[in-house]
């Protein structure tokens, strides 16, 4: 393996705009939900009128999809990713809209018959009622709670009662309080292994809320220990943790 100075090197220079995580394929993996979100995603759009994708990254994940709806929207807050889905969705006339991280959703109501989400920041289940049309679906991939928690405490250290918020149950009562019914929760626990330093310092990089005051010089004895450790181990092992909802109007 190469030395701990050129791995966290080079993970600092890369680049972490977007949604997409091809800089840690070798370097790191992470199992998948049983459900195939991309592939549900891909079969509910090919059959939607209008829809909206929700805090779309760099629209890696709607780019997959083989047919999108006759009008296709989606959101994003923050500049660099809204740049890149600008530059991947447009070629297919998706429209693209730059939001206020906790602002309205810049939709008349009624408008979509399917909002759909990977990941969201946080689901806004009023603004998702307002725009769906009787009868329309909210179909989504959220982050669970306590998601890669092993890694967050390894630098942080023991963080009882915190990483416990996205509980799927509280998340469905608070779609069911906004008049949604929710018709499918599903939940997953998935393993993640990191094979080299590097893979976790770009990882930190980009989910800045895992450690929110990382920077390598701050934590430099940490990095050294936890490289260390997976030099010997082979790899650092965390859980993600994810749910499928759907839910209608």
């Amino acid at each position: 393996m190469r030395s701990f100075d050129d791995l966290v090197g080079e993970a600092e220079a890369a680049d972490v705009t977007g949604w997409g995580f091809g800089w840690l394929d070798g370097r790191a993996t992470e199992e998948r939900p049983p459900w195939g979100y991309s592939r549900i995603l891909a079969a509910r759009l090919a059959t939607a009128r209008a829809a909206l994708d929700i805090d779309t990254g760099g629209g890696e994940v709607l780019a997959q999809a083989p047919t999108l709806p006759a009008r296709m929207c989606v959101t994003e807050a923050w500049p660099p990713n809204a740049t890149r889905a600008r530059e991947a969705l447009a070629p297919r006339d998706v429209e693209v809209y730059e939001t206020d991280d906790g602002a309205g959703l810049p939709f008349p109501g009624e408008s979509f018959d399917l909002v759909t989400s990977r990941h969201p920041v946080r689901p806004g289940w009023e603004e998702i009622h307002r725009v769906l049309v009787p009868g329309g679906s909210y179909l989504a991939q959220h982050v669970g709670p306590s998601s890669a928690f092993e890694l967050t405490e390894f630098f942080r250290g023991p963080l009882p009662g915190h990483g416990h918020g996205r509980d799927p149950r509280h998340e469905a009562a608070a779609a069911e309080k906004a008049g949604l019914t929710v018709t499918d929760l599903r939940t997953a626990r998935c393993r993640m292994e990191f094979f080299d330093i590097g893979a976790v310092v770009w990882i930190l990089r980009k989910c800045v809320w895992w450690v929110p005051d990382f920077s390598v010089d701050r934590y430099h004895d940490k990095l050294l220990e936890l490289d260390s450790r997976i030099r010997t181990e082979g790899a650092f092992v965390a859980h993600s943790t994810r749910h499928l909802i759907e839910a209608q109007r």
